[in-house]
């Protein structure tokens, strides 16, 4: 549940309560006396980094994505290729590049 700061201004004092959006609407409503202080929230922009360490399951994931699609740059960062595939890739990649000479 979030927490939220009211001011009552009969004593004058600034208060946090836990409790839920309806309940907090319906005490603002009910005792008009009590107001609402706005407060900054807090932001977290980053937890880690991209390389950071994953789980197995996040993994294999990214892994079955990487096969469906063999030709992205995610396949290259994730997939394991074997030497029969590295070395294909390298022949098209000559030919390609001699092809576009001609």
């Amino acid at each position: 549940m979030p927490s939220y700061t009211f001011y009552n201004s009969k004593t004058k004092k600034e208060y946090d309560d836990m409790m839920t959006i309806a309940e907090m609407e319906e005490l603002l409503k009910k005792k008009k006396h009590i107001k609402q202080v706005p407060k900054g929230i807090n932001i977290v922009s980053s937890t880690g980094n991209r390389h950071m360490k994953n789980d197995s399951g996040w993994n294999e994931t990214l892994s079955k994505i990487g096969e469906a699609h063999p030709q992205s740059e995610l396949a290259n960062q994730v997939t394991k290729k074997t030497i029969k595939q590295i070395k294909t890739e390298q022949v098209v990649t000559k030919h390609q590049k001699r092809q576009k000479g001609k």
